[in-house]
């Protein structure tokens, strides 16, 4: 196949995980293979069908965890002061966690767009842009950031989400009977109940080739290739055949000029429901004919749970562990086969190799899907 855009390289990331800070702290989290959930003690769960979640320890700031991200990340790039201004920043968030218990003549101070301005300004970075559109927030502002670099809009963008375990969001799921009653997620495998959530956050700097070249900064991977599609099937629920997961995973190959077979390592979505993995496992087969039966594929949300809107960025951090550590993160919580999902399924514990590319796809409510491929970089 032919690439059909320029290279977008990773320059920059950081992150944070229920398993620590820092990349770090998220490999060995996910070399160690022992999900991250526990009794949640951040708030009363007094009532709750579920009380666990993979939480850090005590209550830390979205606001002051996401800044510390931001320069860290840009710090790994190398961006000077005048690079950090001509640089956008997207961010992917809920909201401001204030908004919710702020008077009405303050609310207008914690929208989206205010959180995301003060975020930039504080970090020296300009144009900021919002993205709350649930699971797929991140993964959906890396597509529009690798976009606009590869249309010579900017040289390169910084793109940054975070989700930390709230009160208010683990009732709604709760309510809602989305969580998993015996505390634990398992993806793909027979008898999976459903999610759990997860704090994390992270930032990752996004740059043309050519820009990184006259920096001479040595990127950390490739972004070779992405894509995104709607199935507009119901509210809630994919599509049974994974029409639109598939199709996004169709068009970030297409982009990246790589063949279905040359994927080494799918970093899945697999959010331990029943209608979505069967989804996701149709869509893989769909898209990688029978390549799909052979390429290793976990979902580390068995691990750290599930990030909401930062989802893309953390899994994205997971996805670059697995190409520059050469270890693929196992598929926790695994029970049995589900005749619905005949993938290769990393299984018993975290799996050497060391895969060309990846892909790390994520899903969301209202149809919404993306697939990112990552190549390594030498």
């Amino acid at each position: 196949m032919t690439r059909a855009t320029a290279d977008v390289l990773i320059t920059g990331v950081a992150v944070l995980s229920a398993f620590g800070r820092g990349m770090g702290a998220l490999a060995a989290g996910l070399d160690a293979g022992a999900p991250a959930f526990a009794p949640v003690g951040r708030f009363d769960v007094t009532g709750r069908r579920v009380g666990v979640a993979a939480t850090l320890p005590g209550s830390p700031d979205l606001a002051t965890e996401l800044a510390a991200l931001v320069d860290e990340a840009c710090d790994e790039a190398k961006l000077s002061t005048a690079e950090r201004a001509a640089t956008p920043l997207f961010l992917a968030v809920h909201g401001d966690p204030r908004l919710a218990r702020s008077a009405p003549a303050d609310r207008p101070r914690h929208g989206g767009a205010a959180f995301v301005a003060a975020l930039a300004a504080g970090a020296g970075l300009g144009a900021p842009r919002a993205y709350t559109s649930a699971c797929v927030a991140a993964s959906t502002a890396i597509a529009d950031a690798a976009g606009i670099i590869t249309r010579g809009e900017a040289a390169r963008v910084v793109v940054a989400g975070g989700y930390l375990v709230d009160a208010d969001q683990f009732a709604l799921f709760d309510a809602g009977r989305a969580f998993a009653a015996d505390g634990a997620i398992r993806p793909f495998s027979a008898r999976r109940r459903g999610l759990l959530l997860g704090d994390g956050a992270g930032a990752v700097v996004l740059e043309s080739a050519a820009a990184a070249r006259d920096r001479t900064v040595a990127p950390l991977a490739t972004l070779a290739g992405w894509g995104r599609a709607g199935d507009a099937h119901h509210p809630c629920q994919p599509h049974p055949q994974g029409r639109g997961m598939a199709r996004a995973i169709t068009a970030a190959l297409r982009r990246g000029g790589v063949g279905p077979d040359e994927v080494g390592y799918v970093n899945a979505h697999g959010s331990g429901t029943a209608q979505s993995d069967a989804a996701e496992a149709e869509a893989l087969r769909t898209a990688l004919g029978g390549h799909a039966a052979a390429v290793p594929v976990s979902s580390t949300k068995a691990l750290h749970g599930q990030a909401l809107e930062a989802s893309g960025v953390l899994e994205l951090a997971v996805t670059l562990h697995a190409l520059r550590g050469g270890r693929l993160p196992v598929n926790a919580g695994y029970l049995a086969p589900d005749e619905q999902c005949p993938l290769n399924l990393v299984l018993d514990g975290a799996r050497p190799a060391t895969p060309a590319y990846a892909l790390t796809l994520n899903a969301a409510f209202g149809g919404a899907n993306t697939a990112l491929l990552l190549g390594a970089e030498a």
